[in-house]
């Protein structure tokens, strides 16, 4: 059940002639009354042919009109409207459990607290089977203002328990992080000009895409503008930049002028200190042995620093940073993977959205390794090989399912959702990803007596899954890539206990699939031959020696030779 609080009106009547009126879409049927505050002795004008819509407004506005006679402060903004909606599949509610459920949120809502007889005049009006309005006038009997500060967290949890009470759908707690439901004109706007989104939901997707593109706030700036969206900069006396707005093309008020949306207004995480906060966590400068250290190429970067995501949670500050990061890494990824691929990365992009944000204050620079790794993907112009994209894709699945662990352990329920619906786009990236991987290798097989011996490495190596992993279809394609890791001088029964330990397989659909990209990734390079290492670097040290001694050699001696000294005595 849903009640969405609606910006304060200042006319009762023309909020009336909607509620009783046939709707836009004729969609209103038999509007009428089904519970109000105490003192209603007005009939209901959807059931009696003498009551109309004016005395029913005025009777509800006395006590606004007593309060401006006598205290001289006209009170304007005094229209509080509410709509509550059953989910589509609940069950029908009679106009009893309607009035029941009104009297409920405007208790909560601070309209009409329990047992108060000087409380806020209220109505609440059915006009369909799913849903009521209850409209009321904001000033009491007695004179003041209802206290109505938070009613809308309040109606919030008074919605959770009436869904509980009646059996109907029980949605999520929320916690203040969702960006705001479009409202009523913003949808019918964007139906009439054919837009599949409303122009907010349109620009969060555009500024998440932006993100992992630019370092710095202005670069942010820069980025929109060139992308085609006006931009409204708000810059302080110095210059600096202090706020912005932005506006879809073609989104304009009656008067033909172009309509901003605040960064805040859009999403709780695209205001533009928390902007500022991200891109300022840049990568500290490393040193150059690290640097010729670092994976190949973004897209192994990106899959090393997902590696080590579960250790990174323990603390929360630095949870949210990662997590937050993630999120980056994900539209990222979703901007440069191979083009059938992409929609349903974008996908799982927008349904993480929501998983990314909540009450816990963010270490952002704890995070430089995923955000570094999102913003090496966005700018490299070649894509990964096809079992580059199946690793990472396998590490995005796990370090999102640990990311949903993570937001339920904390009782985050939105954002465990959002990130579950994430999980279940991304596995159906990870099954295209690596079905061609999975081809290749099955067509190129170990011989038997060497797959007899894998599968003893596999008992040998993760004993309580073994049986799992050698049942699973897979199994033949991780032999082989177990079979090419030993050509390059790993040690198969190592490498299995190393990819097990970095992800439990107990909730793996198919565990041999897991490791396959898990060894891939990790046994992709050949096994340092430290002999090699050592011969090489005697040879070095030896061609050092030598070539400092010829060096010497050359160099013009201190003290003079015989025949130098002989030399200088016939001179």
């Amino acid at each position: 059940m849903i009640a969405a609080i609606k910006a304060t009106g200042t006319k009762t009547r023309g909020l009336l002639a909607y509620l009783y009126g046939p709707g836009r879409h004729d969609e209103h049927l038999d509007p009428h009354i089904v519970a109000a505050f105490a003192m209603l002795a007005m009939p209901d004008p959807g059931r009696s042919e003498n009551a109309t819509l004016t005395e029913l407004g005025h009777y509800l506005d006395e006590p606004v009109r007593l309060r401006n006679s006598e205290f001289g402060q006209q009170v304007t903004d005094h229209v509080w409207h509410c709509a509550v909606r059953a989910a589509p599949e609940d069950r029908y509610l009679s106009d009893a459990e309607w009035g029941e459920i009104a009297q409920r949120i405007v208790i909560a809502a601070g309209i009409a607290p329990e047992g108060d007889d000087l409380a806020c005049r209220w109505i609440a009006v059915r006009h369909a089977d799913d849903h009521i309005h209850i409209l009321a006038t904001t000033v009491r009997e007695d004179g003041r203002r209802p206290k109505l500060h938070d009613s809308g967290l309040r109606v919030g949890d008074a919605c959770r328990k009436i869904e509980k009470d009646y059996g109907l759908r029980q949605l999520k707690k929320g916690d203040r992080t969702a960006t705001r439901r479009p409202t009523q004109a913003e949808m019918h706007k964007a139906q009439r000009l054919g837009w599949d989104q409303t122009s907010p939901e349109w620009l969060e997707d555009r500024i998440r895409a932006a993100i992992p593109h630019v370092a710095d706030a202005e670069e942010f700036i820069a980025y929109l503008e060139a992308d085609g969206i006006p931009v409204k900069a708000r810059r302080g006396p110095s210059g600096d930049l202090l706020g912005y707005a932005v506006g879809r093309p073609g989104d304009l008020n009656s008067q033909g002028e172009q309509i901003f949306h605040p960064g805040k207004k859009i999403a709780p995480d695209l205001t533009l200190p928390k902007i500022k906060a991200r891109l300022e966590s840049a990568v500290p400068e490393e040193h150059p042995t690290a640097r010729r250290n670092r994976p190949t190429t973004p897209w192994h970067q990106a899959t090393e620093a997902l590696d080590t995501l579960h250790t990174d949670l323990a603390d929360d500050t630095h949870a949210q940073a990662h997590i937050t990061a993630l999120g980056e890494l994900l539209e990222a990824t979703a901007q440069k993977a191979p083009a059938h691929l992409r929609a349903e990365l974008q996908a799982a992009s927008e349904a993480f959205a929501r998983a990314q944000r909540s009450q816990i204050r963010a270490e952002n620079r704890t995070a430089y390794a995923l955000r570094s790794a999102a913003r090496d993907i966005v700018h490299t112009a070649t894509g990964p090989d096809g079992s580059v994209v199946a690793a990472l894709m396998a590490a995005l699945v796990w370090a999102v399912i640990v990311a949903a662990r993570w937001h339920e352990a904390k009782g985050h329920a939105q954002q465990t959702e959002a990130a579950r619906q994430a999980v279940q786009h991304l596995k159906s990236v990870a099954d295209h990803a690596i079905a061609p991987v999975l081809v290749e290798l099955e067509a190129r097989p170990p011989r038997e007596q060497a797959r007899l011996t894998l599968a003893g490495d596999v008992r040998a190596a993760v004993p309580d899954q073994a049986e799992r992993i050698l049942a699973d279809p897979a199994w033949p394609a991780l032999a082989t890539v177990l079979a090419d890791a030993e050509a390059r001088g790993h040690q198969p029964h190592q490498l299995l206990k190393e990819a097990a330990a970095q992800r439990e397989l107990d909730t793996a659909r198919q565990p041999a699939r897991v490791l396959i990209t898990r060894i891939q990734h990790t046994g992709r390079n050949p096994v340092p031959n430290h002999r090699a290492e050592a011969a090489r670097s005697r040879t070095t040290m030896t061609t050092s020696i030598r070539v400092r001694q010829i060096h010497d050699s050359q160099l013009p001696s201190a003290t003079p030779t015989p025949a130098e000294q002989q030399h200088g005595q016939r001179r």
